[in-house]
């Protein structure tokens, strides 16, 4: 019961192609200077036709395993957080095991939304902890741009398709994962969500015409419920650990829009500056955007040794959370 969970490797990956806001400006009735004002986003990456969630999680995943110079073989479970998988079943992360050749690792899907890589770090520590494994996968990937509606100029400025993934090991260099809070409302549930294609309103003729396939957002009661909930689960977490908003060093919001990144830090009255953005070049990749900013986070020096960084987000279900890493 004293094993640490480690990130001890990190990776990401985004389809080639890069669509920016005047693309989108031919496609609905809206324009360059609306998104950058609204949200904060220049331009997103869309998946290639022959690109899935699968094949994104899979990419992401390599990078993480060269970086903490870990094997496939050697990976215990994989946990894939998404909200646009492959199939309803079997679970995405059963895809990218057979892509990777993980052949001896388990692996399942975590259904949390924009939270799910938080969620799935909290189970990848916990059973790091326990001793149950050794070397554990946590990848968050989406194709969003398949489940958004391109007539809804509301919703589909703001997604973008990619994948991040994190090497969580018994010990190691890199951040160790201090403690995790996760929260959940069910009753907020009508906030983002997809109405149709499961078993409550299997798909019909009429599903597809009323365009129930895709995702619905109601953006003024997300923004409010998402300001508030990012903010209170990182003091949640810091007080939990006896530690102070002065102690975090850096913050790795989730990147749905960039006023709410803004609210947020406002919030917390720390400076914009302490909180973490690539919005502008990937727009909301759900729950990939946590880990492809932990990797570019790293890279570019942001992430410093002897550091406290807090991970938050927040997402359908409604679902939040916050881990504490130090480094």
């Amino acid at each position: 019961m004293n094993n640490r969970a480690v990130i001890t490797g990190l990776g990401f990956y985004v389809p080639e192609e890069v669509w920016d806001n005047h693309r989108l400006g031919k496609i609905v009735d809206t324009s360059d200077e609306w998104i950058r004002t609204r949200t904060g986003i220049v331009t997103r990456r869309i998946a290639g036709k022959d690109e899935t969630t699968a094949t994104i999680g899979a990419n992401a995943a390599r990078a993480a395993l060269r970086d903490a110079g870990v094997d496939a073989l050697d990976i215990d479970l994989i946990i894939v957080a998404t909200m646009s998988p492959d199939m309803p079943f079997p679970a995405t992360a059963c895809f990218i095991q057979d892509l990777i050749g993980a052949r001896r690792a388990a692996a399942f899907d975590v259904s949390a939304a924009c939270t799910g890589f938080v969620y799935g770090l909290s189970v990848a520590s916990s059973m790091i902890e326990s001793g149950l494994a050794r070397h554990i996968l946590v990848i968050g990937a989406e194709t969003l741009s398949r489940i958004v509606d391109w007539t809804d100029r509301n919703t589909c400025v703001l997604f973008g398709d990619g994948g991040g993934a994190a090497v969580v090991s018994k010990d190691g260099e890199g951040g160790t994962i201090i403690d995790h809070v996760i929260h959940a409302n069910g009753a907020s549930a009508d906030l983002l969500y997809m109405p149709a294609g499961g078993a409550k309103f299997p798909a019909t003729e009429q599903t597809v015409r009323d365009h129930l396939h895709y995702l619905k957002m109601t953006g003024k009661g997300l923004y409010k419920e998402a300001t508030t909930s990012m903010a209170s689960v990182v003091l949640e977490v810091l007080k939990k650990n006896n530690l102070t908003i002065n102690d975090m060093d850096l913050l790795i919001p989730h990147q749905a829009n960039l006023r709410i990144i803004h609210s947020t830090a406002k919030k917390l009255e720390i400076s914009p500056e302490k909180a973490y953005v690539n919005i502008q070049k990937y727009g909301n990749t759900s729950a990939a955007t946590i880990p492809i900013a932990m990797a570019e986070a790293f890279g570019d020096g942001s992430i410093r040794r002897d550091s406290y960084v807090v991970l938050t987000a927040f997402g359908s279900g409604m679902t939040w959370g916050s881990t504490l890493l130090r480094y």
